[in-house]
């Protein structure tokens, strides 16, 4: 199916028999399912990103205010926990601490959002492979990090993660306060960073899935999920 990736198995969308009720029986007529977030569920569409799409998203991604909400919170548990930390106790060290996470963040959005993809067409974001087995799903999760799809769909290195975490190494380097320079400290942070891309596609992958098979009323996880929903192409869940 065109704008399909090969691997992904389509179903049937479903619908609501016997939905023109003027008929009469037998009534073979139905209604399109318009839930965004159970479409959202089983289509893994391909969409070719413009420079200008790329730099929205990258923009969105850095300023969303959960993404904001989360840079402030993981600050002040930072500086909370250790008053002696570099940043400084108080409301001084939190800033300080949350502007150059911020500042990070920024970075790595421009070049593993924008600028690579811009250059090698290669998308942006993680698919998510409902229809597949826990084992394939499972290794998707590990491997997309380094070996990801272009925007048509292509396999091929994900140089957003390969080429832009040393890319970002080399700008966090001239800025960020308080860390050890040099090519092993340096070879350490990215060879973390590496090891931790997958927990992402983790949550990407599975916590929709979760979500429709309990009755979510945390607003917490509702919003995450909500999140993840929109970020990958689709409407938010239903509450």
């Amino acid at each position: 199916m065109p704008g399909l990736q090969p691997s992904y198995v389509p179903l049937p969308r479903s619908c609501t028999t016997q939905f023109c009720s003027q008929l009469k029986p037998p009534r073979f007529c139905c209604q399109r399912d318009t839930n965004g977030f159970s479409q959202y569920l089983r289509h893994n569409t391909i969409h070719i990103y413009t420079p200008k799409e790329l730099a929205v998203l990258a923009a969105r991604d850095s300023f969303d205010p959960f993404n904001l909400l989360t840079i402030g919170a993981t600050s002040l548990f930072s500086v909370g926990t250790d008053a002696h930390s570099p940043y400084g106790p108080g409301f001084h060290g939190w800033a300080r601490l949350s502007g150059v996470s911020l500042t990070q963040d920024m970075t790595g959005e421009f070049v593993g959002t924008f600028m690579i993809p811009s250059i090698d067409h290669q998308d942006p974001h993680y698919h998510r492979e409902p229809n597949a087995s826990l084992m394939h799903r499972t290794l998707h999760c590990l491997v997309q990090p380094f070996w990801t799809v272009s925007d048509t769909g292509r396999p091929m290195p994900n140089y957003s993660t390969l080429v832009g975490s040393i890319i970002d190494e080399a700008v966090d380097v001239t800025y960020v306060p308080y860390q050890q320079m040099g090519w092993g400290p340096s070879a350490e942070r990215i060879a973390s960073g590496w090891a931790t891309d997958p927990v992402g596609n983790f949550v990407t992958e599975f916590l929709p899935d979760v979500a429709r098979h309990i009755n979510v009323n945390v607003v917490f996880i509702q919003r995450i999920v909500n999140r993840v929903a929109l970020e990958e192409g689709g409407g938010p869940a239903a509450p």
